[in-house]
């Protein structure tokens, strides 16, 4: 087993090592959180809409825990198929204005078994080059051939149909906003595609749900395009603050993922806890407007913020504002120093990022305090132009 110390010091060496860090939760102070003995503004959750710590979500948890147990037991197939899962497929169905839904352990699960049922040997998947790894490891594990288009470019795409136009099934996915750019897919373009070439259309929502549309359905809804997208994916880890994620669209479709999705029918059901949490904050996902409204205004003030400072920030308006510095030894310097400075914002590198595009990756939340973000951008510059990131 040497080659594994091998392995482990090539990482070390190219600045890709990692690690694991523990974080602790403030409860007396929304958006921050403890590592070691220091409280630092967290800038690095998903945690959109600032409901990882509601109340009556995790008050529904707590009486599920004690009603339910801990556990399902068993797969949905066998006997872990409670009441409370179909009562939430229906609501997320009602919510997403489709016919059915089904709920899926995690994000990663529900793209890995939704690929692999629609596609095989013999069909081509059209996946754009920044998408998620589990949209990749999904296209990679069904088998059917894989055709990266480059991101968001639509005319490569469309060549790439038109080349492959007599393929048995053709699926397009993207995701809705890319998790690492915070930019958009162009959604429109995509779905007159795949009307022009018979193709499916998959979008993944997991950084979209909840922070687009009027009750939170996503981009898709938000852009009226929603009956245009053939399979659409979704997660609670993330605006919903709990766990899980969940497919929505026709009823052939769920009948076909019950049948053919492995995570499904190969996993046991997540804890009725889970489910219990889930159901309550789908309602506030959708009653509370208002943390929508302030991670908007939040995210408009902070890429503004930014860019004045003279940060090349991407483009888009969601909650991800990345800050690209390119390589990955500077990256980690960054991170480090912003963490002294009471920040919590991690590196990201290679490979979740291509090559020479390290970057820091601020992620904002409904619970953060307008006042901390202004002083936090006011302190991320001092330490770009102390590093050399910014120009004096």
């Amino acid at each position: 087993m040497e080659w594994i110390e091998d392995e482990l010091q090539k990482l070390v060496d190219r600045s890709l090592n990692r690690s694991l860090q523990i974080s602790s939760t403030v409860f007396d102070r929304q958006g921050y959180v403890l590592r070691g003995q220091k409280t630092l503004l967290d800038l690095s959750s998903n945690d959109y809409l600032g409901l990882a710590r509601h109340p009556a979500i995790a008050d529904a948890m707590a009486q599920a825990l004690l009603a339910e147990g801990a556990g399902s037991g068993a797969s949905r197939l066998i006997t872990g198929n409670r009441p409370p899962y179909s009562r939430l497929e229906d609501a997320l169905a009602a919510w997403q204005q489709s016919e059915a839904a089904l709920v899926f352990a995690n994000g990663y699960m529900a793209n890995l078994g939704v690929i692999q049922a629609l596609a095989g040997r013999g069909d081509v998947v059209f996946s754009d080059r920044l998408n998620h790894a589990s949209i990749v490891d999904g296209i990679g594990l069904s088998r059917a051939e894989h055709v990266r288009y480059r991101h968001n470019d639509t005319e490569h795409l469309r060549r790439l149909l038109h080349k492959h136009r007599d393929a048995r099934r053709k699926l397009i996915v993207t995701d809705a906003v890319f998790s690492m750019n915070g930019d958009q897919a162009p959604l429109a373009e995509l779905v007159a595609l795949k009307r022009e070439y018979g193709a499916i259309l998959m979008v993944d929502e997991a950084h979209s749900g909840g922070v687009y549309g009027a009750r939170g359905e996503g981009l898709c809804h938000a852009l009226g395009l929603q009956g245009g997208v053939d399979v659409h994916v979704g997660t609670f880890s993330k605006a919903f603050g709990v766990y899980g994620a969940y497919v929505s669209g026709s009823r052939t479709l769920i009948r076909l993922l019950v049948n053919k999705a492995r995570p499904i029918i190969y996993s046991t059901a997540p804890p009725p806890s889970v489910i219990a949490g889930i159901t309550e904050a789908l309602k506030l996902v959708q009653t509370e407007c208002q943390r929508r409204e302030r991670l908007a205004a939040s995210s408009r003030q902070f890429r503004s913020t930014l860019r004045v400072a003279g940060f090349q920030v991407g483009p888009g308006d969601s909650p991800i504002v990345p800050v690209i510095v390119g390589d990955n030894a500077t990256a980690l310097r960054f991170s480090s120093a912003l963490e002294s400075e009471g920040i919590a914002a991690v590196a990201v590198r290679p490979p979740t990022v291509p090559e020479g595009t390290a970057r820091i990756r601020f992620s904002l939340s409904a619970a953060h305090n307008p006042d901390d973000l202004a002083d936090a951008a006011r302190r991320i510059e001092q330490v770009a132009v102390r590093l050399g990131v910014l120009a004096p």
